[in-house]
């Protein structure tokens, strides 16, 4: 299939060759989905820590008498019923949060995110992407020219340092290499921007 290769204003100037294996898929989305909830799982740190009715502050000593006091009969202070005691199941910084996903799922879901942008006239290839100097206002002015000016993941085959500084201060702007594109990204962005050497390294890794 053919993909536009628009210029420097935003204009489909020309048309490249592209994979149908990457760009031609059918949109699957229980498996774009498994894809995404994956990614972010095993991105989840395990980083909460909660206390056992053994391991918060408390005393032995039964609160109050078993019988005639017209309440429900308790041992301890540290149950999990009362305030200030441990929980039944707490969280430990142990817990594994992620999933398995095996590579050909996982090319295949990026691959059916990558037809869907096609599809949705939001992915966008460009002979290249480059900024003079790591200024913002460059940065943003040529999104502007090429009619890019909303939330924008670029896509290189190696990152630029100017554009990659220039692009940290606009909120609505990622640029990473084509190795390091992620699902969750695709499916955030409005719209994709990738380079001709970029576009060439996504289908040498996701075909």
């Amino acid at each position: 299939m053919d993909l536009k290769l628009i210029d420097a204003n935003g204009v489909a100037s020309s048309k490249v060759e592209a994979l149908d294996t990457v760009f031609g898929r059918e949109y699957n989305e229980p498996l774009i989905h498994q894809v995404v909830v994956a990614f972010q799982a095993n991105a989840r740190s395990a980083d909460s820590k909660q206390k056992t009715r053994a391991e918060v502050r408390h005393s032995t000593k039964k609160p109050f008498n078993q019988k005639g006091t017209g309440r429900a009969r308790a041992g301890m202070t540290s149950s999990p019923l009362w305030r200030g005691g441990g929980r039944t199941f707490p969280n430990t910084p142990d817990q594994n949060y992620s999933h398995k996903l095996n590579k050909k799922m996982y090319r295949a879901g990026l691959a059916s995110i990558l037809s869907q942008l096609v599809r949705e006239d939001r992915f966008h290839v460009v002979e290249n992407f480059t900024v003079d100097a790591p200024k913002t206002k460059l940065l943003a002015d040529k999104l502007k020219s090429m009619k890019l000016d909303s939330s924008v993941l670029v896509i290189t085959d190696n990152l630029d340092e100017n554009t990659y500084l220039a692009a940290r201060n606009l909120p609505h702007v990622l640029v990473v290499e084509a190795r390091h594109a992620d699902p969750v990204s695709l499916v955030h962005f409005e719209k994709v921007l990738v380079t001709k050497s970029g576009l060439a390294k996504v289908q040498e890794l996701f075909a």
